[in-house]
Order: structure tokens, then sequence, then C-alpha cells
């Protein structure tokens, strides 16, 4: 069996079949993770949620994919930009929404020291202490309580609180933890949360680093989308950052997890 992870499709149907094509991918020999951000700003969310689905992809959401999810279970409205309303439209919407929200904020293999969100893990947080914070968020989405799931994604969206306090609770507590592990690029050393930038390294903020310049004490590998202005690139071997900015023109790529041995298509 192979393992690929794979970075931010955002729509591009097209890349993502040519990839795994590539690959010469087959479901029944080899697994598939997705960094999240499934959909949006691309031509063919629809068909990139479909495929992932029917290939029983190990996904973690994005921000993007909660915007799509808080736009159906809320009563949240697509921006200018979105490029979703096809999915509204289709026929199996109420499924494939029904399976989304069912997807978790994080993925780990405990046995090779894998950890895998959309935006990264914060040098402020163990990895078992993320995988618990995680869950919070993700009993919400997955459970039975509609009611509650409406509320997180009424009050999902925001910049506050930016940065992390054990005592949080209710819907601050659930954002924040949504924030660093989907929306988190730069951080000081407390790990406050920086929103204002979404370039690359060169444009870090005054006391703030790239959340993956922290010296960590723990030997896990992190995989990441999300940033797509880093390029693929962190500079270290712990940190793969696999959104290399397909749907802005770049390509789409597939890291095997096992051997770190990349691949990718161009847009």
């Amino acid at each position: 069996m192979t393992r690929y992870a794979m970075g931010d499709l955002q729509g591009c149907y097209i890349q993502f079949q040519a990839l795994l094509d590539k690959l010469a991918y087959s479901p029944s020999r080899d697994e598939l993770w997705l960094a999240g951000d499934l959909v949006n700003r691309g031509p063919d969310s629809l068909s990139c949620l479909r495929l992932a689905r029917d290939l029983e992809a190990r996904i973690v959401l994005g921000n993007h994919d909660l915007h799509l999810l808080a736009c159906y279970y809320s009563e949240h409205l697509l921006k200018r930009k979105d490029t979703l309303r096809e999915i509204f439209e289709a026929n199996d919407c109420d499924d494939l929404m029904e399976w989304l929200r069912k997807q978790p904020l994080v993925q780990v293999d405990d046995d090779k020291k894998l950890f895998m969100s959309h935006a990264g893990l914060p040098h402020i947080w163990k990895v078992k202490k993320a995988r618990k914070y995680a869950q919070e968020v993700h009993e919400i989405l997955a459970g039975n309580d509609k009611k509650a799931l409406s509320s997180y994604f009424s009050e999902m969206y925001g910049n506050d609180p930016d940065v992390w306090d054990r005592t949080l609770a209710g819907q601050t507590r659930l954002r924040v933890i949504t924030n660093y592990l989907t929306r988190m690029r730069f951080v000081d050393q407390n790990g406050r949360l920086d929103f204002s930038v979404k370039e690359g390294v060169d444009k870090t903020p005054h006391d703030f680093k790239p959340w993956f310049a922290y010296p960590v004490t723990h030997k896990w590998v992190t995989i990441f989308g999300h940033w797509a202005a880093l390029e693929g690139h962190t500079g270290s071997r712990q940190f793969q950052a696999i959104d290399t900015g397909c749907v802005w023109g770049g390509s789409l790529t597939a890291l095997n997890i096992d051997t770190f041995e990349r691949v990718s298509v161009e847009a």
C-alpha cells in the first residue's frame, strides 16, 4: 500500500483526476489523505466532493469546507467569489453535506508519528492536546444535535479570541480551536494568531513567526495545506506543506507520506 497526502483541491477536479492517474492510484491498494479545502474558488467543487467520498479518502476539514457547511446548515449566505452554487443545486447535495460534516479536523498515524490538519499544529499544543481539542469540534459537527450544529456555524466566523486559553468555554472555545486548525499562518511566541497577512514568510508581521518556525520537542511530522504562498516549502522535513496553489495557477501536489517523495501536475 502506498499512502499519499494531497494538497488543497479547491474545486480543481481535472487536476485531481490527472494527479491520481499520474500516481496510478488504486483505491483497492493505496490510501489517500486530503488536507482540506476540497471546495471553492475552482470550477468543479461538486465533482471533487463526489470523488473524495467515493475514494473513501481520509479527509480533514478546511476553512472553505466549513464555509460550505455553514451556508448549508445555518443562515450564512454564499459570498460573491464562492463557486459553490452547483453543490446546492445537485440532487445528492443532502447526502454530500451529511458525509462532509462527519469528517474530522485532524488525521493521525500514531505508529508513523504523522499528524495532518488543514492549517497545521501550533507550537503551544502537543499532538495529544490538539487531537482532544479537535474532537470537541468534531462532536458538534458530526453529532445529531442540529441546533448545536447551527449554533456552531452561526458563531464560527471571527478572529476573537486570537490566542488559546484552556479556560475558554462554549462557542468562543470552539471558534479558536477551529481557527488554529483551519486558518493559522503566523503566530507569536505565546501562540497569538495573526490573520492580517496571507502572503509568504517574507511578509511576516513584527513579533510573529510562521507557526512551524518555533522549536518543538516532539518528533511528529505535520502535514498541512492552506498556505499556498509557501509553494510547498517550510525548510524542514518535519513540516510538510502540500498546498502548492493549483487554483491560483500553480500545481496540485501529492506527497508520499512514507517516503516524502512529491509528485505534481500543473494547473
